[in-house]
């Protein structure tokens, strides 16, 4: 059983939580929060970011793998894969910019929202037939 597809989107997710945590140091080291965020509304957007990620990836991941192995077109896996990333990447630019509305925190989670939905009713299609 192999999931190519799902391995490359899983390796850019693995090395843009790796930049998110990058950041979460570096948000630690000019705020001087060893643990917890304290009191800079800077160190608690870095840490949201890197934890909103690390809430959402891994289930999108799941289902993302579970479609591929279950033969789902690999238009439709990369189409997931692709617009997870882009997503992804969307919020976080968003979220570290404001804690508000932004346009890369609203399309960001509308794009994980859209990939986590399809790919749910791709495997349940796939199961009823």
């Amino acid at each position: 059983m192999s999931a190519p597809i799902t391995a490359i989107y899983a390796a850019l997710c693995g090395l843009l939580l790796l930049g998110l945590a990058a950041l979460v140091v570096r948000a630690r080291r000019k705020y001087r929060t060893s643990l917890g965020v304290g009191t800079e509304p800077g160190m608690e957007r870095a840490v949201r970011v890197h934890a909103n990620f690390v809430e959402y990836v891994p289930l999108a991941l799941l289902l993302l793998l579970l479609a591929e192995i279950n033969g789902a077109r690999g238009v439709i896996v990369h189409a997931c894969g692709i617009l997870l990333l882009v997503s992804r990447g969307l919020h976080a630019y968003g979220l570290s910019g404001t804690s508000g509305r932004s346009f890369g925190r609203f399309w960001g989670t509308a794009g994980t929202w859209t990939v986590l939905l399809a790919l749910a009713l791709v495997l349940l299609a796939g199961a009823a037939r």
